[in-house]
């Protein structure tokens, strides 16, 4: 469980660089949903992609190599704030096939096990 977060977080920081690079071949995907989202200013459109990805990386990297309660609740705080900013921004993405927001619900159940059955300041699980 605690690997496959790990594999979400650093997966999503790098085909968001190869996207925004254009080499993901989704012709820009992250921008053109921003701007389908009334962010039409490219220099916003970096900000918040790079922004977004630099916080996945870190947030993987503390996962990958502090997995203690606070990275948890780093994680998960951090996927709330993303789902509640994309549902704002994009609310059909509730309905889409793929499911990008929806996707984030199994992925809090996992965040909040593991924060519940992480003893604090160390990786080990609770008795």
């Amino acid at each position: 469980m605690h690997l496959s977060l790990v594999v979400v977080w650093l997966g999503t920081a790098l085909v968001s660089a190869l996207d925004y690079l254009g080499y993901s071949g989704l012709d820009h995907a992250g921008a053109t949903l921003l701007a389908d989202a009334g962010i039409d200013d490219r220099r916003w459109q970096a900000l918040l992609i790079w922004g977004g990805l630099l916080t996945d990386l870190l947030v993987g990297l503390a996962l990958l190599f502090k997995p203690v309660r606070a990275s948890y609740l780093a994680a998960l705080v951090l996927m709330t704030s993303m789902t509640v900013v994309g549902t704002a921004l994009q609310p059909t993405l509730w309905l889409h096939p793929l499911g990008p927001l929806l996707k984030n619900l199994p992925i809090a159940a996992m965040l909040w096990f593991l924060l519940q059955t992480t003893l604090p300041s160390s990786n080990k699980a609770l008795p």
